[in-house]
């Protein structure tokens, strides 16, 4: 039986619309809040929902891969992210690319049509929306107009006269100045956060193609990248003037962390000559057509939308000067002439300790009335926001119809990352991608069985697929 109590949803990203969805296809009505456009971020252009920022690739979906296995199980535990990422995948290889402006266009339409699901634009500057908790009239249930409460007046669920609704934040790592503000309130904590940089995008017909070629790495998936061959004299002047660019400076009271998985390529230069051609511009499994060799050094730039009309350049996240990275990545051999739809930014990401805050089911362990998915507890990636979402959404939706909250098989993707962002040390807590390090390990007997890495991740897969169905059949 459906509760009359509602869901609050507050942010219209990746995370914030499969929470919304879930828990709207189960019946309960759901208040998406989106501050845009009311409100902009220092990265996104639209006011459109689960508007992706930093690429367009949701990774690799190579089956026996930990990426793979993730969204798999979104896929058989009915995302509707993931269903509109493969209405709008473009041609990457292995890779699960999406043409962002479809993506996002599509997945707000469907969002606008869900008769459960109300959009609210409008900033949320606290924990709890404008009209509720209220406070309860007398015995009989009945309440009074709205009384606006404070977060600690509303945090106390203890307070029988209280009644505070349920609410997800999925506000993302770009969550606003006053939000984190009461975040912090919330956790106790310092604002925890790290630096992310966004990769520039070019125009496909100013790259030329009597330079560049297109071919996949290993020739896996066709020829769905365009890739700029370098030759060590190439490659050294190019790291010569990337060392030598000037970078938008940070704020100067912040200490500076990077996302490891995602440093800007200044960033991965200063750590020595050679980590770029080692990082991504790799040259390994790209032989150039004309010559059947692999060059010293590649960039490859990847499709953005279904007109293949622009290019992402794969890997290539980075702070520079605007002015700096024209003339800079102008040097890459093929982008001479390069057309810049979209420059290269920076970006505060914001996160809180996790393993402090949440249970593996992301709730709080102090209110189980609010929950947190996405990025900013913790989880970095695209997929892994979505699974947050998507395991957020169907706990909140049972916890206001007053069953029992569900926590993810131990062996499957999800179930990891909810088990590390709950009970990993807090005191140095960093964000993560699925990887299968998170995975719980293989048995001993079938790891000396499988004595192959690959055949041994294979076999994980399976396995964690096999009791993730097994397991969908009981929630």
């Amino acid at each position: 039986m459906v509760s009359r109590e509602y869901l609050n949803v507050i942010g219209g990203g990746l995370a914030g619309v499969e929470a919304a969805w879930q828990a709207a296809e189960r019946g309960v009505s759901v208040k998406l809040y989106e501050m845009r456009p009311v409100q902009q971020t220092p990265a996104h252009r639209t006011d459109k929902l689960a508007e992706i920022v930093c690429s367009n690739s949701l990774k690799t979906d190579e089956p026996g891969s930990a990426p793979y296995l993730l969204k798999e199980e979104l896929r058989r535990g009915g995302s509707m992210v993931l269903e509109v990422a493969h209405a709008t995948r473009v041609p990457a290889g292995a890779a699960l690319s999406v043409d962002r402006e479809k993506f996002a266009e599509m997945i707000t339409e469907r969002v606008e049509a869900h008769p459960n699901i109300e959009i609210v634009r409008e900033e949320v500057t606290s924990l709890w929306s404008a009209d509720t908790p209220v406070r309860i009239a007398g015995s009989s249930g009945e309440t009074t107009a709205p009384e606006r409460l404070t977060s600690d007046e509303a945090s106390n669920v203890a307070d029988k006269s209280v009644r505070a609704p349920v609410t997800i934040i999925a506000t993302g790592p770009l969550t606003s100045d006053a939000l984190t503000v009461e975040i912090m309130k919330f956790t106790g904590d310092d604002q925890l956060y790290f630096y992310d940089a966004i990769a520039p995008i070019i125009a496909a017909d100013s790259i030329d193609m009597s330079i560049a070629f297109k071919a996949a790495r290993y020739d896996k998936g066709g020829d769905d990248y365009i890739n700029c061959p370098m030759d060590k004299e190439q490659y050294e002047t190019f790291i010569d003037a990337v060392l030598n660019a000037k970078s938008v400076p940070l704020k100067r009271f912040e200490e500076t962390h990077w996302f490891e998985s995602c440093l800007p390529i200044e960033e991965i230069a200063r750590r020595g000559p050679e980590t770029l051609r080692f990082g991504p511009m790799k040259p390994k499994g790209l032989r150039h057509p004309k010559t059947g060799e692999e060059p010293w050094a590649c960039v490859q730039l990847r499709p953005e939308n279904m007109m293949a009309d622009a290019y992402g350049m794969v890997g290539f996240q980075n702070h520079l000067r605007y002015g700096e990275q024209e003339r800079v990545l102008k040097l890459i051999p093929g982008l001479e002439n390069a057309e810049f739809l979209q420059f290269g930014q920076i970006h505060r990401n914001t996160f809180i300790n996790s393993p402090k805050i949440l249970n593996e089911t992301l709730e709080t362990k102090n209110n189980p009335n609010l929950f947190f998915a996405g990025q900013i507890t913790g989880v970095e990636g695209y997929v892994e926001s979505v699974a947050t979402g998507w395991l957020a959404g169907i706990n909140a939706a049972r916890h206001i119809c007053d069953q029992p909250m569900i926590t993810a098989p131990q062996t499957s993707a999800i179930g990891a990352l909810c088990r590390y962002v709950s009970n990993v040390e807090t005191k140095n807590f960093q964000p993560v991608n699925i990887t299968f390090g998170l995975l719980e390990p293989l048995p001993t007997e079938l790891r000396k069985k499988y004595r192959r890495k690959r055949e041994r991740h294979e076999v994980q897969v399976n396995i964690a697929l096999k009791d993730w169905d097994e397991w969908l059949l009981k929630i």
